[in-house]
């Protein structure tokens, strides 16, 4: 969900639970951590023959094969079953979780594992509600980016501390067709995309930006354009957002009118976007997964010669992470199962294209030459970027922000 966990679902369900945590005045519970026991191996031998109640999105069917083959390759190796519950809205399992806790169940929680990021992980960060920091004891925690991919530490704006492991990492790219466009024709920033824009007239737009990955190419935007994108990390307040949108504004009112249909309209989703790019109706597509290409030219949606690039100055990115509840009954399969997401095995798996095109949170410089190699037969694909092309990441920025830009978006466009 990050992108990839039903986004703008996500958003107003952990508002609503972050309200009632307020409302009821809840205490904060103590959510311990694994130092008890003293050994990964500790951990390993109590987690033999627990089942985890992984709870995460189902709305992939990529996906939720990858959680059923995760669970194969955790019982074979250690004994450990994973339950997928399949969830419509994170915010579900976090309501569930506070459910328990009003009720006094501090102990033998429902919910082992959920597949989280954004204001739920705040929310359950912020109340309590997790159990860690855990991190530490992963023995795969110690291959992890935490440098070239800050977003691995600090989730839209609020660090991470150990509380929550990461799995999969989203990122914003571009999709064009090779075969009608040369790669060093197309925009590397955003100021050259009004140019492009200019010599192309009606090749070029976004989603709505009602939708998160519309929203996004916006916040891109600014992040380029605005004289301090420092101020991006903190809420936004009348004064700084006036100050920090006004040349990203400026930016697109020129650029709109270039835009498919003279920027009077905009494709709902990233799959009607896409379907322009393969239609040829435009040229440039905006993704937040680098393997679109690939995952699309293997279904048939997009042709063989789609290829994605990134700009030059870095571009967006945000982490999928799974995290256990403070009351989890199966803690310890649940951290077996967080360490095994986080192997160069799983990780290499996620990234084929073939199975998820997941890009992976490690940094692949730590990895020895057997482990390297399961990366580079996942990148042999013509369409998937190899790591040396993969641009930074840059953090997301603080939520206020996107609140605030699709609110003007949609009263500019309006008029």
């Amino acid at each position: 969900m990050t992108s990839m966990e039903r986004p703008r679902r996500r958003w107003f369900g952990a508002i609503a639970i972050a309200a009632l945590l307020l409302s009821s005045g809840a205490a904060k519970a103590q959510n311990g951590a694994p130092d008890a026991l003293s050994s990964w191996d500790e951990i390993v031998a109590a987690a033999e023959g627990q089942t985890v109640y992984w709870n995460a999105w189902a709305g992939d069917e990529r996906g939720n094969a990858f959680i059923a083959w995760a669970g194969e390759r955790v019982r074979e190796r250690y004994g450990v079953r994973i339950e997928h519950v399949k969830l419509t809205d994170t915010a579900e399992a976090v309501a569930r979780v506070v459910a328990e806790r009003a009720a006094g169940r501090d102990e033998g929680g429902t919910v082992d594992l959920i597949w989280i990021n954004g204001p739920n992980l705040f929310t359950m960060k912020d109340q309590d509600l997790l159990f860690g920091p855990f991190t530490g004891a992963l023995p795969n925690y110690a291959l992890v980016d935490e440098r070239g991919k800050p977003s691995n530490v600090v989730d839209f704006t609020i660090p991470v501390d150990g509380m929550a492991a990461p799995w999969r990492v989203a990122q914003v790219a571009f999709v064009y067709d090779s075969a009608r466009v040369d790669r060093e024709d197309l925009p590397g920033s955003i100021p050259d995309m009004l140019d492009w824009a200019r010599e192309n007239p009606g090749l070029l737009t976004h989603p709505n930006a009602r939708d998160f990955l519309g929203a996004t190419f916006l916040k891109q935007a600014l992040y380029e354009l605005t004289p301090d994108p420092a101020l991006l990390q903190e809420e936004a307040t009348d004064a700084t957002y006036a100050d920090a949108t006004a040349p990203f504004w400026a930016w697109y009112e020129a650029i709109r009118p270039h835009f498919w249909r003279g920027g009077t309209d905009f494709p709902g989703s990233s799959a009607d976007l896409d379907r322009l790019l393969d239609d040829g109706e435009i040229e440039i597509a905006v993704t937040f997964n680098p393997a679109t290409a690939a995952l699309l030219s293997e279904t048939g949606l997009l042709p063989d010669t789609a290829r994605v690039y990134f700009l030059d100055g870095g571009t967006i990115g945000n982490t999928s992470f799974v995290a256990i509840p403070y009351n989890a009954a199966n803690r310890e399969g649940a951290m077996v199962v967080a360490n095994f997401l986080m192997s160069p095995e799983a990780q290499a798996h996620a990234q084929d294209p073939t199975v998820l095109g997941a890009f992976t949170v490690l940094d692949t410089d730590r990895l020895d030459a057997d482990a390297r190699a399961l990366f580079a037969q996942t990148s042999q694909h013509p369409a998937m970027p190899g790591p040396e092309e993969i641009a930074d990441v840059l953090l997301e920025p603080h939520p206020s922000w996107m609140t605030r830009i699709v609110e003007d978006w949609e009263a500019r466009t309006a008029r």
